[in-house]
């Protein structure tokens, strides 16, 4: 009787168990599994990939400007395309861009853990026919946006083929959709050739050890130069992910960057040949995936191109987070690419100061956006390049209105740093500020040194006949508080208080800083008016 029980018990145990395991089963096909149609369904309820009907982005309007006092998510509070600052308009300064990959290709997926973005046009596969859906949807987002412009590598926009023909031939049918959808008013700012995801360039693509990949890498550059033109691609981007080394002990470093070179080389040759008329850019970044890469930054890159007779060839794409990466700030990059007259275009994106790795994160930091349009707006603007949002969603954010909310938020970060440099150059208080810290250098003596015509016998006898300079103060806490002040809406041109220290200066004249504040170089001292 007690086993009788016993096998009574154990069957209803196993029924509660096996009810549990199916309900879990059907929990998890309905929220782990993704909102898509399977790859045999083609022709079926789902639809061909090919012939999605209706909208994308149902739910999702236009976005229109409404100015800084609206609380609505979908619209911009500080980009006002048409609105001129600084005798452009807006748009024309900033140039934004799309990235497909990030935004079409993204899936939230990391080295600890898998997919978390399933878009509902999605259908599990990566066919021709799904290509060409993520293609219409992008341009319904672009337009939706407001952006005219958009990135891509060639084979985030079209499959890869078993052979190169191929390739060749699904990136023709996929862009031939998107010449059509493009129409006469978007454009790529630039495409490129994806050279770092397949397994033949783990050694790199220019830079392997081996012609035949050396060669198949010029053949796919070779295309996507082809489909960037074709598109009226206004750039041509090479980001080197795996031109570099793991270890040294297995490298040739000088017979790696020849390679490199007369790569580039032939890349310009060609680029002349098929009459493109855009800017080859190079995309600096230290490493990732490479222990090391060739081009670690702004100025590694401009030697390069100094040492082998590259210059005038390309210009430089700054992305903001392998500026950190590498050691310096965004600005720093920007400034080291403007004063060589190397600076193309910029890569708006961000990483987190408590990670070390690129993380590619929607600029959101007012204050770098503001040194970022520093340098913009002293190189003239970036045209014929722009901002490319190199940026991609955080693996939390899942919903597709989270695509376009990350997008208004870096335009307008940037659209507000525009805004608080034309209020910087309008005060005139920083120029002033720098200005004087190098007066000296505009005497008639200073002038000469500048010149090259001061050797070192005339600056010894300069410096008995002076005697021990005056080293002034460099004033950076009164630069920052300058800088910080166009935070504000405005300047206001109420008096405001303010305390500074009284500090010896060889200085004369006056600096008018916000608030109405005068600084008076009294010949010697600060004092307040």
């Amino acid at each position: 009787m007690g086993d009788f029980v016993a096998g009574t018990k154990r069957m209803e145990l196993g029924k509660i168990l096996f009810l549990l395991a199916c309900t879990s089963l059907t929990i998890a096909g309905v929220v782990g599994a993704p909102p898509t149609c399977p790859a045999t369904d083609i022709g079926g309820e789902c639809g061909d990939a090919d012939d999605w009907k209706g909208e994308f982005f149902p739910g999702i309007p236009n976005i229109k400007y409404e100015g800084p006092s609206s609380k609505n998510p979908l619209a911009y509070k500080w980009y006002n395309a048409e609105e001129e600052i600084l005798g452009k308009k807006m748009k024309d300064w900033l140039r934004f861009s799309v990235a497909f990959w990030h935004t079409f290709r993204g899936t939230g997926g990391d080295p600890f853990g898998g997919p978390t973005k399933f878009w509902p046009w999605e259908d599990g596969t990566n066919s021709l026919a799904m290509a060409k859906r993520r293609m219409r949807a992008n341009f319904e987002f672009l337009k939706k946006l407001g952006v005219d412009r958009w990135c891509f590598h060639d084979r985030d926009i079209a499959p890869d083929g078993k052979t190169l023909e191929e390739s060749n031939a699904n990136l023709d049918e996929v862009v031939a959709l998107a010449k059509e959808l493009q129409g006469t008013e978007i454009r790529p700012l630039w495409g490129t050739a994806q050279l770092f995801v397949h397994p033949r360039y783990m050694h790199g693509a220019a830079t392997s050890p081996e012609v035949g990949v050396y060669a198949y890498a010029a053949a796919q550059v070779k295309k996507a130069m082809e489909v960037t033109h074709y598109l009226g691609g206004e750039n041509y981007v090479f980001w080197g992910g795996r031109e570099g080394y793991q270890t040294l002990l297995n490298t040739d470093m000088g017979r790696e960057l020849d390679h490199l070179a007369r790569f580039l080389e032939a890349a310009v040759a060609y680029k002349k040949k098929i009459g493109f008329n855009g800017t080859l850019l190079i995309e600096p970044k230290p490493q990732e995936p490479t222990k090391h890469q060739y081009d670690w930054d702004v100025a590694t890159t401009a030697n390069f191109l100094q040492k082998y007779g590259l210059f005038g060839e390309f210009k430089i794409n700054v992305e903001c987070n392998h500026a950190t990466l590498s050691g310096h700030s965004c600005h720093h990059e920007l400034e080291t690419a403007r004063l060589h007259g190397l600076l193309g275009n910029i890569d708006a994106n961000t990483g987190d100061p408590q990670i070390g790795w690129d993380t590619d994160q929607f600029l959101t930091d007012i204050g770098e956006a503001t040194m970022v349009m520093l340098s913009v707006v002293r190189n003239g603007g970036l045209s014929p390049g722009g901002f490319n949002f190199d940026a991609k969603l955080r693996r939390e954010s899942t919903d597709v209105e989270d695509l376009f909310i990350a997008h208004i938020g870096g335009m307008d970060t940037l659209a507000r740093g525009l805004r608080n440099v034309a209020k910087l150059i309008e005060d005139g208080s920083l120029n002033d500020l720098v200005r004087k810290r190098y007066e000296s250098f505009d005497s008639e003596f200073g002038a000469q040194v500048e010149a090259g015509k001061a050797d070192f016998e005339t600056l010894e006898k300069k410096a008995m006949e002076w005697g021990e300079p005056k080293v002034p103060s460099a004033k950076q806490e009164l630069a920052e508080m300058i800088f910080q002040s166009a935070f504000s809406d405005g300047f206001s041109n109420q008096n405001q208080p303010l305390t500074l220290m009284f500090l010896e200066h060889h200085h004369c004249g006056d600096i008018l800083i916000p608030h109405g504040i005068v600084v008076k170089f009294k010949c010697g001292y600060y004092f307040m008016h």
